[in-house]
């Protein structure tokens, strides 16, 4: 007999919020949900810079636009449900250049197409709204909003809980073993779990464990260092928005913002600069075997080669905290060195193919007994509850659960 009916490896937003909607529609089964760290939530989830995305940037019709769209409301909904802290203060999108402004306007045409509300805003305007921002002109999306993502994630795990779910911490998996019958999942510990069906949402480590199972023989996932500076405490009201750049369009980065944060202060950032590990928080962490698999794998060389003059940019504004100064002050000219104090940083998990495509959209794919989400970077914390009904929608047609 199984231990569980599914087991969800990966204890960020998205897995516990699968696990969480899994117990909840299906009362009767048994769920648990398996964490390599000590605690929920410690990377990806509780690492990002705290956006509610209203959907703007994603193409019209993908994953990302529909459930990025039902996420932000969604997410604000569970928070008034529970209690949670969450502020919904608009998003500015500031053009700092003529070239930016041709962007600006396509951007604005693909909010229109995913359903949003949006405001073009003059360079007047912009100041008046936002005088410490400097820009010929903004779109306004009042959807947007703030909010602990780490805060939503404990919520989940204690409503996971309360149906009965359980939370396994500080257990790694090493191996997953599908059979006709069920999962065998053997962890760090020596233990063996036996589960009828497995929910794999692992972030960084998606890709190793999807090729336990025989998929993701085409992808690998490439970790990308978001690093942010914290403002000082005199610059906790420098903006009453989040504030954005107009970002490439042909990048999966959407650049360095200011950011007001539920706790009281500003941030900036991220940039993105690749990371030497999967959990590379700093240059100073490197990972032998994570920087040979990247190396091996053809379509990290074909990134290197056609995004070499952005990554080494990347790479030089990361070293420098002047150059990294000079993204900010683009649209907010008055801040200086002695504003930027040190911030935790992140980890982008960016799914890339064989060919070297950065994939751009959600990727879920399954097999018989097992789910697996292969591509979840921004905005996932923001999906992560539409993301989690979707899952639970296969678990109930492909897997029988009732």
């Amino acid at each position: 007999m199984a231990d569980f009916d599914i087991v969800v490896i990966g204890g960020g937003i998205v897995g516990v919020s699968t696990a969480m909607q899994l117990s909840q529609r299906f009362p009767g089964l048994t769920v648990a949900v398996l964490e390599k760290e000590p605690m929920l939530a410690s990377h990806q989830t509780g690492r990002n810079s705290g956006v509610i995305h209203a959907g703007v940037y994603y193409e019209p019709g993908s994953l990302k636009a529909k459930f990025c769209r039902e996420g932000s409301v969604a997410t604000m909904e569970f928070c008034k449900d529970y209690g949670i802290r969450f502020e919904q203060r608009g998003k500015m999108l500031v053009a700092s250049s003529p070239e930016e402004l041709p962007r600006m306007e396509k951007l604005q045409e693909r909010a229109v197409a995913n359903g949003l509300e949006v405001h073009r805003i003059s360079k007047a305007e912009l100041t008046e709204r936002e005088p410490h921002i400097a820009g010929l002109a903004a779109l306004f999306i009042p959807a947007s909003g703030i909010v602990d993502y780490g805060e939503v994630t404990r919520r989940m795990g204690a409503l996971l809980i309360e149906a009965d779910g359980t939370i396994m911490t500080d257990v790694d998996v090493t191996r997953i073993d599908e059979h006709a019958e069920g999962v065998e999942i053997t962890l760090d510990t020596g233990m063996l779990l036996s589960a009828r069906h497995v929910i794999v949402c692992a972030g960084v480590n998606a890709d190793r464990l999807a090729r336990m199972c025989g998929l993701a023989k085409d992808i690998a996932i490439v970790p990308f260092r978001g690093e942010y500076f914290r403002l000082g405490a005199d610059k906790s009201h420098i903006v009453k928005h989040l504030i954005y750049p107009i970002p490439e369009p042909s990048l999966p980065f959407l650049g360095v913002h200011l950011t007001p944060m539920v706790g009281g202060f500003v941030t900036v950032g991220p940039n993105a600069v690749l990371a030497f590990a999967r959990n590379g928080y700093s240059f100073g962490n490197i990972s032998p075997k994570d920087l040979w698999e990247m190396m091996r794998f053809p379509g990290f060389r074909h990134v290197m080669a056609s995004n070499m003059r952005y990554g080494l940019g990347e790479m030089a504004n990361s070293l420098s905290r002047r150059r990294y100064l000079a993204l900010c002050q683009r649209y907010c000219p008055e801040l200086e060195l002695a504003d930027l104090h040190p911030h935790p940083a992140g980890i982008r998990a960016q799914a890339v193919s064989r060919d070297g495509r950065l994939l751009h959209d959600f990727l879920i794919e399954r097999t018989a007994r097992t789910v697996h989400v292969l591509n979840a970077p921004s905005p996932a914390a923001t999906s992560a509850l539409p993301i989690g009904k979707y899952i639970a929608d296969i678990a109930e047609v492909h897997f029988g659960c009732s």
